[in-house]
């Protein structure tokens, strides 16, 4: 790997995109190696993913405008889909991902923060969708992921204007969870995996699956979503054990870890 570094703590497998020089910016090459990270990832032992950049100044200062500043139509569209594809990928990878932004979350950027399931973010973060003052549409999921998460009216308004919101504008409107100190951020991103990381592996997947699936349905078919992975929960070592415990009245003892997956 030339850009993207992955390391493992305990259960927690930190992502770290390393093109410090270009700000982090995806090109062919990040977007190839991130596929194949993910695609790496030890599910047996990882339950929850952090993704960030190197260095304090950029988590992803977007797409390589240098690549594709050269483009015709056909390739636009193929370079669209393969940022698409990876971005996909993320958001439905079955354990849950969180972003840790430190600095710039352009275009791109913007839009692979977009694909992780929790956001948490640096006060010197900055995001913005700044594509149509380069001549293009946002092309890795921004146009319809950042209206989901923040409404019409404000992803038309920031995709229009093209104008980029800091930390605590991001924090107000919805598109993060979370504002902390830069030297704070990770051991921030890092406990809140851990914390997931505890609970119920089984239950944990079910729920992100549930939340997903059920955002892209009906509210009678998202229910009976909800119904079949509740039920498989059912039956299963970490629903036996975690019950039992409950219902255990000796409350001496030490709750073991969840083992099941």
């Amino acid at each position: 790997m030339e850009f993207v570094l992955y390391e493992v703590k305990g259960q927690v497998g930190i992502i770290t995109i390393s093109r410090e020089k270009a700000l982090n910016a995806l090109n062919s090459t990040v977007l190839g190696e991130l596929d194949q990270t993910l695609d790496n990832v030890d599910l047996d032992t990882v339950r929850c993913l952090i993704l960030t950049g190197a260095g304090e100044k950029s988590f992803v200062a977007g797409a390589d405008i240098g690549e594709m500043s050269t483009l015709t139509k056909a390739e636009g569209e193929a370079f669209g889909k393969k940022g698409n594809d990876v971005f996909r990928k993320l958001e439905t990878f079955p354990i849950p991902v969180i972003a840790a932004v430190n600095g710039f979350a352009l275009g791109g950027g913007c839009e692979i923060s977009m694909s992780c399931d929790i956001r948490i973010c640096s006060e010197n973060a900055v995001f913005g969708q700044p594509e149509v003052g380069l001549g293009i549409t946002p092309g890795f999921g921004g146009t319809q992921r950042l209206a989901r998460l923040v409404g019409p009216g404000m992803a038309k308004q920031m995709i229009y204007t093209a104008r980029n919101i800091k930390a605590d504008e991001a924090l107000r409107i919805g598109l993060v969870n979370a504002v902390y100190p830069q030297e704070e951020l990770m051991a921030a991103a890092e406990k809140m995996a851990s914390g997931i990381a505890k609970n119920a592996p089984i239950a944990v997947r079910n729920c992100k699956k549930a939340i997903n699936d059920g955002l892209e349905a009906d509210m009678d078919q998202a229910i009976a979503i909800e119904e079949k992975l509740f039920g498989d929960c059912f039956e299963t070592e970490d629903q036996k054990y975690g019950m039992a415990f409950f219902l255990d009245k000796n409350k001496d003892k030490v709750k073991e870890p969840f083992k099941n997956v």
